[in-house]
This record gives C-alpha cells, sequence and structure tokens, in this order.
C-alpha cells in the first residue's frame, strides 16, 4: 500500500466522521437556513468521498458523477434561497 493510498483511507474515515457530525445538523438544526446549509454541507462531503472512491479504484467516470451532483447542489441551493427570499 503506497502513501497515497494511506491517506486517501484516512481522509474517507475522516469524511465519514465528517458526514455524520453533519447529519446531526441537518437534524437537529433549529431553523430551516440551518438545514439548508447542512444540507449543502453534506452534498460537499459526498463529493469529495466520491472523487476520493474515483481516485482509489481508478474510475474516473465516478467524477462525472461528482460533477453532476455538484450541479444539483448548487441548483438546489439557489432554489432554496429563492424560497426563503420570497417567504419575506
Amino acid at each position: 500500500m503506497t502513501f497515497f493510498e494511506t491517506t486517501a483511507y484516512i481522509s474517507l474515515v475522516a469524511i465519514s466522521v465528517g458526514i455524520l457530525f453533519i447529519f446531526i445538523r441537518l437534524l437537529k438544526g433549529p431553523s430551516l437556513a440551518d438545514r439548508i446549509v447542512a444540507l449543502d454541507l453534506l452534498t460537499a462531503a459526498g463529493i469529495g468521498f466520491i472523487s476520493i472512491l474515483s481516485f482509489l479504484y481508478d474510475k474516473p467516470v465516478l467524477l462525472d458523477a461528482a460533477v453532476i451532483l455538484a450541479l444539483l447542489a448548487f441548483l438546489t441551493t439557489v432554489a432554496f434561497a429563492f424560497y426563503l427570499e420570497r417567504k419575506k
């Protein structure tokens, strides 16, 4: 096992722990805005997770999935921001 593989596995564990904390914030968020930010952060962590898996398994097609997920996350965040602005 190379240094890069070891670092990638450690990063996967760190991102997984972060995802657990993000889920807690997503469930306990006191406001809708907090939940939206947690959902956006969850998507960013998922993109990082997918990118590392793409490196480990040498599957570049996973990066395409990560880009699509990033685009969907951006559109979702914009839609929620539009909703919150209109609600005021």
